[in-house]
């Protein structure tokens, strides 16, 4: 083309973008800018504000029965308020035994349906299906799990629990014979209740992790599940242990489905085929008719699950510091 020829190219972006970014900000992007932080630093403060709230109003109802019944509200076994006598023993163990179950089971299949969704084992049509499927499932309400757990779910296993119980009584967890509410109908939906939370916070992890990480794995000679297991999960493991922590809180506090389906005995059993209880579902149960004494005893009960579940995440969050503390390197 010749020199003198006018251009008939259009204008040079480039040089337009590198214009515009390079303005200074105008007074209204500065304000708008201001409002915006002040507004977030808000939120921040009140969320603060509202848990500070929370266990200050929880504590002050449960001073009294804390002065009154002390230590041995804790290692005490009875609940009769008719002679005020009271203790969670055996919903503090009975919470904490089927919140572990729960994240054995759950955290398992959440772990693992991660991994599939996020290292191309299946077709993106069925990663959506099957992402979307799980994410439904923490939009059932708890009582919805309740009655599938009391229709479905138990008998569904009593005759396999009660064959297990025939054949071999003598197995650990299995000493007694299934009938109704139990540890082992509990823990399975409370593992189902949980897969979302393990499930989403898993795959996002997985999928953060740097794509060179693989890609020198694979151009070392290793194979597929080999870069999976020593290269993919251990620099995932700090979310992946982030999402267990999530999900083990939300097993802690979960009421409805778990007063549908421990039993409700004030009693604790190693049998998954007993019943038992739990803090969440003995205030479910008793608050609704409770007198003043048996009131002062269950926001003492109360606090107890709230200083369980705040140790259990910040525990957690240590534990998920201290783990990704040497992979900020690779982002």
């Amino acid at each position: 083309m010749n020199r003198s020829e006018p251009s008939t190219r259009g204008p040079d972006l480039s040089e337009a973008f590198r214009t515009s970014t390079s303005r200074p900000p105008t007074a209204f992007q500065r304000g708008s800018d201001v409002v915006f932080r002040g507004i977030a630093y808000a939120f921040g403060a009140l969320v603060v504000v509202l848990l500070a709230g929370v266990v200050y109003e929880v504590m002050v109802h449960a001073q009294p029965a804390m002065a009154e019944l002390g230590v041995e509200f804790l290692i005490d076994s009875s609940w009769d308020p008719n002679r005020e006598e009271f203790g969670i023993l055996p919903q503090i163990v009975g919470t904490l035994y089927t919140s572990v179950l729960a994240l054995v089971a759950g955290g398992f299949f959440g772990v693992t349906v991660a991994l599939v969704t996020s290292q191309g084992f299946v077709s993106r049509r069925l990663e959506l299906l099957l992402k979307n499927v799980i994410e439904l499932l923490a939009a059932i309400p708890s009582v919805v799990y309740g009655l599938w757990g009391i229709f479905v779910l138990i008998p569904a296993i009593r005759p396999v629990a009660n064959a297990l119980h025939e054949r071999f009584g003598f197995l650990p967890f299995f000493e007694t014979s299934f009938g109704g509410p139990a540890v082992l109908p509990a823990a399975l939906v409370l593992a189902i209740m949980i897969l979302p939370t393990v499930t989403a916070v898993s795959r996002e992890a997985l999928a953060a992790v740097p794509k060179r990480l693989p890609a020198a794995a694979y151009g070392l000679g290793a194979t597929r599940w080999e870069v999976i297991f020593h290269v993919v999960l251990p620099t995932a493991s700090g979310g992946i242990f982030g999402s267990l922590v999530l999900a083990f809180g939300r097993a802690l506090g979960e009421t409805m489905a778990l007063a549908m389906l421990v039993g409700n005995a004030n009693v604790f059993g190693w049998s998954l085929l007993s019943p038992g209880s739990t803090i969440a579902a003995l205030l479910a149960n008793h608050f609704p008719e409770a007198g003043p004494a048996e009131v002062r005893a269950l926001m003492y009960a109360a606090m107890v699950l709230l200083v369980m579940t705040l140790l259990v995440n910040a525990i957690g969050s240590m534990i998920m510091v201290r783990a990704t503390r040497g992979l900020k390197g690779l982002h």
